[in-house]
């Protein structure tokens, strides 16, 4: 069964067809939510018995120690091959080099009357990274995680990630390898929803105290349960199961676009793939190169169900402006733009995750060695979130200095604005220091 066709010509696009006709994958992160805050609550009052419990029941094993040891994390650097070290090392560089380009600047500003308000950003110091397993291990979330964070001058970094069957029920050797590679020897081993209460309160019995931020990608109980969280500690984004949204016109290339929705197929049975074009022929021509490709793929059952799912369509509307209507009503994680005028179509495209522009610049090139950032917003929620970035690992606060003449030139106005809004005492606390 291969991806569906959804024909939206001669309809007024609007929030509800969007989600009607494209609608997320089946498993909703309410749903999931429910699950995930059972999980939690047995972490948060239970701790290890629980982890261990959760452990045996999802994957079969129980990781012990939950902590990665020093021995392990330095075999696996030496173990790691020196392709493969040199090919993360390069991801490493490159995004540590975008996240210093996006540190933001201090800002003080001057008023004419006098007084300063210096607008300045402090790291976040203690912060948990989650890195996913399941289905594939990556290495390239580690980067994603580790950099900015370290870019942004936060001091205590901790990695949960799954233990592996394949590996004893330890962590995978490469997510070990890029953990000591940047110099990260706090690794736990433990993931989805567990993971993230465990890093959200503490766990005493293995001496883990709680973080003040979560970040990273994983499944949809993972972004469940960072929103149930959210408010005990910082979160990202709700980074769930991956989206792909290509916005193509006639020209072109089918046969890219078809590689490049498989690509984020295999990564999940409930990532969403889309294609949004006003042309036919593109549509039948990207549908031939999925059918012909899948059953070349080395995950080929994981993508025929991905691409059969009802959160995957190749969707035909009418102009290239009806598409960008929907691409910026969708708001994916991940939105490719190939079309014969990019730079018009870039700047009307308000909601994604992260763009990619061209033909040979697509979302396998931001997964690893683009400089930019991976782990970002799903499920919609890039209509308000920004992906994962040196930004996030920093607080901006205000620091504001006044002299006692500064002062006095707007104590008028500020008792006036008290009495109306019935706060003598704040105009008294500013009356005072004049007298």
């Amino acid at each position: 069964m291969s991806i569906r066709i959804e024909d939206l010509r001669g309809q007024g696009l609007t929030s509800n067809l969007v989600r009607d006709s494209v609608p997320r994958a089946a498993l909703d992160i309410t749903e999931a939510a429910v699950a995930a805050a059972e999980i939690i609550e047995a972490v948060r009052t239970r701790g290890v018995a629980a982890i261990s419990e959760l452990s045996t029941r999802f994957d079969g094993f129980v990781a012990e120690p939950l902590w990665a040891s020093q021995d392990e994390l330095e075999t696996a650097l030496a173990e790691l091959s020196p392709q493969l070290r040199q090919a993360i090392e390069e991801s490493i560089s490159r995004v540590r080099k975008a996240s210093r380009d996006a540190l933001p600047s201090t800002v003080t500003t001057r008023h004419e009357a006098g007084g300063t308000v210096t607008t300045r950003y402090v790291p976040i110091k203690s912060v948990g990274l989650y890195v996913p397993g399941g289905k594939a291990v990556y290495p390239s979330s580690v980067v994603m995680n580790v950099v900015p964070a370290q870019v942004a001058g936060s001091t205590r970094l901790v990695i949960a990630t799954p233990g592996q069957k394949a590996f004893g029920g330890r962590a995978h050797p490469t997510v070990l390898a890029t953990a000591k590679l940047l110099g990260v020897t706090d690794v736990l081993v433990i993931g989805g929803a567990a993971a993230i209460a465990a890093l959200a309160y503490g766990v005493e019995q293995i001496g883990l105290a709680p973080v003040d931020l979560i970040t990273g990608p994983g499944n949809i109980h993972v972004a469940a349960a960072k929103r149930l969280v959210r408010g005990t500690v910082g979160i990202d984004s709700e980074a769930g199961t991956t989206e792909i949204l290509v916005l193509a016109d006639h020209s072109a290339n089918a046969r890219f676009i078809a590689l490049d929705l498989i690509s984020q197929a295999e990564h999940d049975e409930a990532a969403a793939c889309v294609l949004v074009t006003d042309s036919e022929a593109l549509a039948q021509a990207v549908i031939s190169h999925i059918d012909d490709l899948i059953p070349q793929a080395t995950h080929s059952e994981r993508i025929a169900v991905a691409l059969s799912g009802q959160q995957s369509a190749v969707v035909l509307v009418d102009s290239i402006e009806a598409a960008i209507v929907f691409a910026n009503e969708y708001a994916t994680e991940h939105l490719e733009i190939v079309t014969d005028d990019d730079t018009s179509v870039l700047t009307q495209i308000t909601n994604a995750g992260a763009i990619f522009v061209g033909s040979y610049s697509p979302v396998a090139l931001g997964d690893y060695m683009a400089g930019s950032n991976h782990v970002l917003p799903t499920g919609g929620t890039a209509r308000f979130n920004a992906g994962l970035g040196v930004h996030t690992f920093l607080r901006a606060q205000q620091v504001v200095d006044y002299s006692q003449s500064d002062l006095a030139e707007i104590a008028q106005k500020i008792e006036t604005f008290a009495r109306a809004e019935g706060l003598d005492a704040h105009g008294q606390a500013v009356s005072e220091r004049l007298r």
